[in-house]
């Protein structure tokens, strides 16, 4: 039951992402998409753990959490900067 909501809640929160990644305006909103799409992809992986019992995903997603956020750092200090116009 909680793994269908986790995964059920994820899919939302992605299609929520692309749709504000395909219409923008700016690219402060795309890099904040990308971010939740990242969180998504964190709370999949998760659920992948509690479905199979299995504590690699978590490892995963600990992985995919520390990427994303040094990322969504340098994409929000490039645009802090104006490098993306």
């Amino acid at each position: 039951m909680t793994v269908t909501i986790l995964v059920l809640a994820a899919g939302v929160a992605t299609a929520l992402a692309v749709v504000r990644m395909l219409r923008g305006p700016r690219h402060a909103d795309r890099i904040v998409a990308l971010d939740i799409l990242l969180a998504a992809a964190v709370a999949l992986c998760v659920a992948a753990s509690l479905a199979t019992q299995r504590t690699v995903f978590l490892d995963v997603a600990i992985g995919l959490a520390l990427v994303g956020f040094v990322a969504t750092i340098g994409w929000a200090r490039l645009v802090d900067r104006g490098g993306m116009s």
